[in-house]
């Protein structure tokens, strides 16, 4: 029974992720970030990765300021890249990496930019040809001629 609810625990968290996800693109960003704070605060900065990951990635894009944006972003690169983070966080590195080249190019950083984008392409080789694997590949192009990189 413990051994249910541990696996029900997960999905749960990112149930409510999912819940405020929806608030912020439905508009309301002050409210959203306000909730993912409080979700942060509740798993910790020990808490599982893939929640950890999951919150940074939606938490930096609730964020005004680049800067802050860029530092939520980096978090959730670094959740995804622990030690004992889950095998399925590694689907999401194609997705962490563009954001953190569009963090960089906001912060007139392309050299950054260009890197994480070029890692952005490496992992996204291991996409499945899906919805997913097909809209990163696209976010990739776009990411690609804004930085003079398209062919």
């Amino acid at each position: 029974m413990a051994e249910q609810q541990e696996q029900a625990a997960p999905d749960a968290l990112l149930t409510r992720i999912g819940q405020v996800v929806m608030l912020h693109h439905g508009g309301d960003r002050e409210e959203a970030r306000s909730r993912f704070l409080n979700l942060w605060a509740e798993i910790c900065e020990d808490g599982d990765p893939l929640h950890r990951c999951t919150l940074a990635h939606y938490l930096a894009d609730t964020q005004e300021d680049p800067e802050d944006e860029l530092a939520w972003d980096l978090r959730a690169l670094s959740a995804a890249e622990e030690r004992g983070a889950p095998l399925s966080v590694r689907g999401l590195f194609p997705s962490l990496h563009l954001n953190l080249a569009a963090d960089y190019v906001k912060l007139g950083r392309d050299e950054a930019a260009r890197s994480h984008l070029h890692r952005a392409r490496e992992f996204a080789a291991a996409l499945a040809d899906d919805g997913y694997g097909d809209g990163v590949w696209a976010a990739i192009d776009r990411m690609e001629l804004r930085l003079g990189e398209g062919a």
